[in-house]
């Protein structure tokens, strides 16, 4: 991005640039630890990262003000006007995230005191792809890197279809035995808060497009058959 007459005026933009790359650096890692929760069993990981989502909306509100603050001082156009607008709509799209990520958590609090049921792994899998795209496009966001963000939209069939399969594999997991009910439906609602982080992910990356570009991605954002509606 170019540099204003007004030195501390690049300098907020960058700030507010700043901001958005710590809240999505947490978003990521209480994700992680959210999987690794659930991998490893341990509640108390997962209670901290039901604790630690405060902190990404209290970052959120602080966007939230920083933006209302530029609009009003500098009353800003064009390429600068996007930046300022889309990262309110980008902190928004990263506190779901955040959100979503302690849902996982509180579930594997939950999951933990049952016995081990065999179709987390096919979870973590799906996670570990949608770790992949939160990653890609949160860097993006920081590199304004619009090859990157497509590949990462480009990627929301790929999540949908992996969730598909694995509800699919939970279903059957669940009537072959009525035991793993419980378990199987704390899955399934974690599996769901997951595909919906990727949906988030792709939403920033449409964001990004707009913010760089000036212009919508061309085309409908591939996604896959949802098996819910079948």
């Amino acid at each position: 991005m170019s540099e204003h007459t007004v030195k501390s005026y690049d300098e907020e933009l960058s700030h507010l640039t700043n901001i958005l790359a710590r809240m999505g650096g947490m978003a990521e890692a209480q994700l992680a630890s959210s999987l690794q929760a659930l991998s490893k069993r341990d509640s108390d990981l997962a209670a901290r990262v039901v604790a630690g989502d405060a902190r990404i909306d209290e970052l959120e509100q602080e966007v939230q003000q920083f933006t209302v603050r530029m609009l009003a001082l500098r009353q800003p156009l064009a390429a600068d006007l996007r930046h300022i607008v889309s990262a309110l709509k980008i902190s928004s799209e990263i506190e779901r995230i955040g959100d979503y990520a302690a849902n996982v958590a509180k579930r594997a609090i939950v999951l933990n005191q049952l016995p081990v049921v065999k179709p987390v792994s096919a979870l973590l899998h799906l996670a570990r792809i949608v770790q992949e795209i939160l990653k890609d496009i949160l860097d993006a966001y920081v590199e304004r890197d619009i090859e990157k963000a497509i590949q990462v939209w480009n990627r929301d069939e790929e999540v949908d279809d992996m969730y598909n399969g694995l509800f699919r594999e939970l279903l059957t997991y669940m009537m072959e035995d009525p035991r793993t009910i419980t378990a199987g439906s704390h899955l399934m609602f974690m599996a769901k808060n997951i595909e919906r982080i990727g949906d988030h992910a792709t939403n920033i990356a449409e964001i990004l497009h707009f913010v760089v570009v000036g212009t919508p991605i061309k085309g409908a954002r591939p996604k896959g058959v949802s098996v819910e509606s079948e």
